[in-house]
């Protein structure tokens, strides 16, 4: 029998992707479905638990901990990062700008360093008496601000601390994203605008906004997934620890603790699903807001 080489062609150059995404991807995922429904205390321990596993889940105090935790953390990072991202994305795409490309790298650079060396910086700018952080607020407030602060031992302020490295290491990044829209955007219609008596901040409304709201959309979505995913962050900086009172304690941080310390990869797994119902979720009401789901737009 002769094969037909043009039709075989494509199934022979997909199958290395095929090949790969089920052994990496499909099958890891599937499995994990499986374990969730299970409780496990090594590999060759197993019990079908059905979804005893939701159920616990839902009633756990820790979980809700961790949920109120990220939820905060993506809130408050959202709402600080893309406004300071689009002003410095803004202020950068300016012709005649001194130093633009200069500045460009700088704001971008941070999030070239890693979590690693993120975190081992910010635990000395942040250490008491002497770190850089409590010396730059006391010096702005005229000594009213507290060379003693505990940014990372006092409940109330570990939010606030990793807020500061994830706005450090994520500004700029989302910075480059804003930059690629902004010139994109036809400069007639600025222009029309300006013949039409248009000041600064209609021309920022009517059209810089309109040009860049898929980018908008698409950098509001993306932050919000990677804020889902803390992880490394709060674990580094608070010495591999959930911080005190679980001020530090993440969903992602919750599944680590008992999957890979306690050993349960059964209830981990139903964690892991459970987010990423979440994120689902989260994204969705993201995009159906912003109207990115409206058939007109996906035309």
């Amino acid at each position: 029998m002769k094969l037909n080489a043009p039709k075989v062609a494509p199934y022979v150059f997909l199958t290395p992707f095929a090949v790969i995404f089920s052994v990496f991807i499909a099958w890891p995922l599937f499995r994990s479905l499986l374990l969730s429904f299970t409780i496990t205390s090594g590999p060759g321990a197993q019990v079908f638990v059905g979804t005893a596993n939701y159920r616990f889940l839902l009633q756990d105090p820790d979980f809700w901990i961790a949920v109120r935790n990220t939820f905060t953390f993506v809130l408050f990072s959202l709402l600080i990062q893309v406004p300071l991202s689009l002003g410095l994305a803004l202020f950068l795409n300016r012709k005649g700008l001194w130093m633009r490309n200069t500045l460009r790298f700088a704001f971008f650079s941070p999030h070239l360093m890693g979590l690693v060396f993120a975190s081992i910086l910010f635990t000395l700018l942040f250490a008491p008496r002497f770190g850089l952080v409590n010396e730059g607020l006391h010096t702005i407030t005229f000594g009213r601000w507290s060379m003693d602060t505990r940014w990372l031992s006092e409940a109330r302020r570990v939010m606030p601390a990793l807020v500061m490295v994830n706005l450090w290491l994520y500004v700029g990044y989302s910075m480059i994203y804003f930059l690629a829209a902004l010139q994109g955007v036809d400069p007639q219609l600025y222009e029309a605008a300006r013949v039409d008596g248009a000041g600064p901040l209609a021309r920022f409304l009517n059209v810089t906004l309109p040009g860049i709201r898929h980018v908008v959309i698409f950098v509001v979505v993306i932050s919000t997934i990677g804020g889902f995913q803390l992880f490394e962050l709060p674990w580094l900086l608070l010495s591999n620890t959930p911080g005190p009172e679980k001020s530090g304690l993440t969903i992602v941080m919750y599944l680590y603790q008992n999957g890979f310390v306690s050993g349960d990869l059964g209830y981990a797994s139903a964690i892991g699903w459970t987010l990423l119902f979440l994120v689902f979720c989260v994204s969705a009401l993201q995009l159906k807001l912003s109207g990115a789901l409206r058939k007109e737009n996906m035309a």
